[in-house]
This record gives C-alpha cells, sequence and structure tokens, in this order.
C-alpha cells in the first residue's frame, strides 16, 4: 500500500482526524498543541497521526494536501487547514458547527 493510499484511508475512518506532531496527550510542537486544544474545546472526538513517528507520513501527508506545514485537520474527509485556518474558524463560531455536523 503506498503511503498516499495509507493516508487516505486514515482520513476517511475517522470522521475528524489530525495530523499533528506529537499526540493529542503529549503535543511535539506549540501549533499541534494549540489545535488540539481548540478541538477540545469544540467537544471533537477526532483521530490523530504523529507525523514524527513515521517519516513517510509526514512527508506524504504535505503532498496529499499540498500544504506545506503541520498540523493539517480533516473533516469528513475534507482538507480544512493548519493552525491559523483552524484558529480562525473557531474564533468565527465556524469549526463548531463543521465539528456538530460531523459527528452528528
Amino acid at each position: 500500500m503506498s503511503v498516499q493510499d495509507r493516508i487516505k484511508e486514515q482520513i476517511v475512518s475517522e470522521k475528524i482526524m489530525l495530523y499533528m506532531k506529537g499526540t493529542p496527550q503529549f503535543p511535539q510542537c506549540g501549533f499541534s498543541g494549540k489545535t488540539v486544544q481548540i478541538l477540545q474545546a469544540c467537544g471533537a472526538r477526532f483521530g490523530a497521526v504523529d507525523v514524527l513517528a513515521d517519516p513517510e507520513i509526514r512527508q506524504g501527508i504535505k503532498d496529499y494536501s499540498n500544504w506545506p506545514t503541520i498540523p493539517q485537520l480533516y473533516i469528513n474527509g475534507e482538507f480544512i487547514g493548519g493552525c491559523d485556518i483552524i484558529t480562525e474558524l473557531y474564533q468565527k463560531g465556524e469549526l463548531q458547527k463543521m465539528v456538530m455536523a460531523a459527528q452528528g
């Protein structure tokens, strides 16, 4: 299975999937930590992939989304954005709606 196929499988297996540095319990960068805090504030149940644990995924997710940075958030298989975009959506109240819709 190619790295792109693995990523696609991960994204469709969880309604909300976060690619991050570290884990939700132990983020390894400030941007990943902030994104986790925002998702938790929204009450999101989400999957997470630690890109530091898998160099193939770390580069592969950047190629998959054509987005150069980590973290990356996907909701219902759709790329939402990185920390800055997530923060902006949260401040506008839009991320909360997206999370609620995804979780039904």
